[in-house]
């Protein structure tokens, strides 16, 4: 399935254009920062980093019509006084707009490596349109997940319609099944630890009980006697059954009163629960930038979906979170931005160094 419309350029016609730009000038294998138009920023750089870069995040422009400013003591879309200044523009047509998002997703396809990942971060109105794109540009069987994200506080508006308190965030990968995936865990709250090991032992330690046997039937030797017990029909234990000799010493299996056996699980030895697809993480209340995102939410990602020393790339940058985000956790950035309010945002962060700086 793909996206019809006029004006469409053919895959080959966009890679041929990329070609006519040359590399940076002495570009190092560091982290750096750039000024100017993506297309021609990306172009640039796949002629020293293609196949390079395993993570990508990007929160373009969500086609919104909208001019988004910037003053000393406020960076939103309202902010109109007469000392303020234009962050960027977002006015372009549909068909216009999605063909911006399509060769730039073409160019990024061929920056990624063969572990890479990318996350495109877009609101509901248009992420339908996006979505597809994506299935076009990087194959319907390399999406991983699409992210609901809870961004603000319950809206009340006055129009007709439900309010609007998320957006998405669509994960696809190179190749599905290489992508870096560090699977991190998130630890349980205290009121999940209370419902979850209700129960507690002599020494004041939370736990819960889990059946000695897992579905599906074995010949094996999961399947046979332990101390005379047989797992129930349909069933196999979870381990050699050896190994519940060594957990009824270690006093791990407690015994029902009807001798059923079940093995402990303390709350303290749980190594945190899989990160579901509806994040909350709110974008901050005084941006440095307009529509900066939640600097937390970005380490997520990065953490995830990248190693230490990755090539972490967003060529959306604006307030350079991104960057920040890949430089507290050791990996190397290209942020990329057409406006010279975020560049001198970013650069603004004192925290970024040992970066190189240019301009196309």
């Amino acid at each position: 399935m793909e996206l019809k419309y006029d004006n469409k350029l053919t895959r080959f016609s966009i890679l041929l254009k990329a070609n006519e730009f040359e590399a940076f000038k002495n570009i190092s294998n560091n982290s750096c920062l750039i000024l100017g138009d993506n297309f021609s920023a990306l172009s640039s750089l796949l002629k020293t980093h293609k196949g390079k870069i395993d993570l990508i995040y990007i929160d373009p422009p969500f086609n919104t019509n909208q001019v988004f400013m910037v003053t000393d003591n406020r960076k939103n879309t309202i902010s109109h006084s007469k000392k303020s200044l234009i962050a960027y523009s977002d006015h372009l047509s549909r068909e216009e707009y999605l063909e911006f998002i399509r060769e730039r997703l073409i160019l990024l396809k061929e920056l990624l490596s063969d572990k890479g990942s990318i996350y495109l971060h877009i609101d509901t109105k248009v992420g339908h349109y996006i979505k597809i794109l994506m299935d076009e540009v990087f194959g319907e069987n390399n999406f991983k997940n699409d992210i609901t994200r809870i961004k603000s506080n319950p809206k009340n508006f006055s129009r007709s319609a439900y309010g609007n308190e998320k957006d998405v965030i669509f994960f696809y990968a190179k190749n599905h099944t290489k992508n870096i995936w560090n699977e991190i865990k998130i630890p349980i709250d205290k009121e999940e630890i209370e419902k979850k090991f209700s129960k507690v032992d002599k020494t004041g330690r939370r736990y819960t009980t889990i059946p000695l046997h897992a579905p599906g039937e074995s010949n094996g030797i999961t399947g046979q006697p332990w101390r005379e017990m047989k797992p129930p029909e349909g069933r196999h234990w979870r381990t050699n059954p050896a190994e519940f000799d060594k957990l009824d010493s270690l006093g791990l299996i407690e015994w029902s009163s009807t001798g059923n056996p079940r093995i402990k699980k303390y709350a303290d030895e749980h190594k945190g629960k899989k990160i579901q697809d509806v994040w909350k993480f709110k974008d901050p209340q005084y941006p440095l930038y307009p529509t900066e995102k939640n600097l937390d939410m970005l380490k997520l990602i990065i953490k995830q979906s990248s190693n230490i020393n990755s090539f972490v790339l967003d060529c959306f940058c604006g307030s350079g979170a991104t960057l920040l985000a890949a430089e507290e956790l050791g990996r190397k950035w290209i942020g990329i931005d057409s406006s010279k309010v975020a560049i001198n945002t970013v650069k603004n962060r004192m925290v970024l160094k040992n970066y190189q700086y240019f301009e196309c």
